[in-house]
């Protein structure tokens, strides 16, 4: 089993990586979405990627506790691939803050957060499948001007490093091409 983290700015090529590694492993595969259709232009941009993605392949829609999810629905699957953390954190997030913002326990947000990756770490560590990770990087462009801005991609940093640690492979995609960061050799 091989587990991988794709890590790379917005249409930075990631999710096609993650299928086209997904088919090259050629096993069943279980496709978890952590999306959701909040407005109309990310309705049609849910539906693109389910165009996109082999009607073979099993589809897992969940928002949060996505570990406990797929040991429930993997199946046969032998090939997990989790399209994308990046909202994951948004939804955890959300969860836990009021809608003006104005109410954040950054601690309890945090402690949440790491639960649920520390869940993902252990639904890796059990299910006898490879993963196939896909997140987003936030940290290489300027601070976020507000509070919550600067409290997610803090958060998404956190997951990113938790579960680049865990994996085999890291690549970060640039401009549709991966660029493989894991595993590194220092001389």
């Amino acid at each position: 089993m091989k587990n991988i983290l794709i890590i790379g700015g917005a249409r930075s090529g990631k999710s096609r990586f993650a299928r086209e590694l997904a088919l090259k492993l050629g096993e069943p595969v279980l496709f978890v979405a952590t999306a959701e259709a909040g407005d109309e232009e990310m309705k049609q941009r849910i539906e693109e990627h389910q165009r996109e993605r082999p009607l073979d392949w099993s589809t897992l829609e969940v928002t949060t506790c996505i570990g406990s999810h797929i040991r429930q629905k993997i199946g046969g699957a032998r090939v997990v691939v989790v399209d994308c953390i990046t909202l994951l954190v948004n939804n955890i997030l959300c969860q836990h803050c009021d809608q003006s913002s104005e109410h954040i326990d950054a601690s309890f947000i945090e402690e949440k957060l790491i639960i649920e990756i520390n869940e993902l770490v252990e639904c890796i560590d059990q299910v006898d499948a490879s993963f196939i990770i896909v997140t987003n990087e936030v940290g290489l462009g300027l601070v976020p001007a507000n509070r919550v801005g600067r409290l997610y991609r803090d958060l998404l940093g956190k997951a990113n490093q938790i579960l680049a640690q865990h994996v085999d492979e890291v690549y970060l995609m640039v401009a549709g091409l991966p660029v493989p960061i894991k595993p590194t050799r220092l001389f």
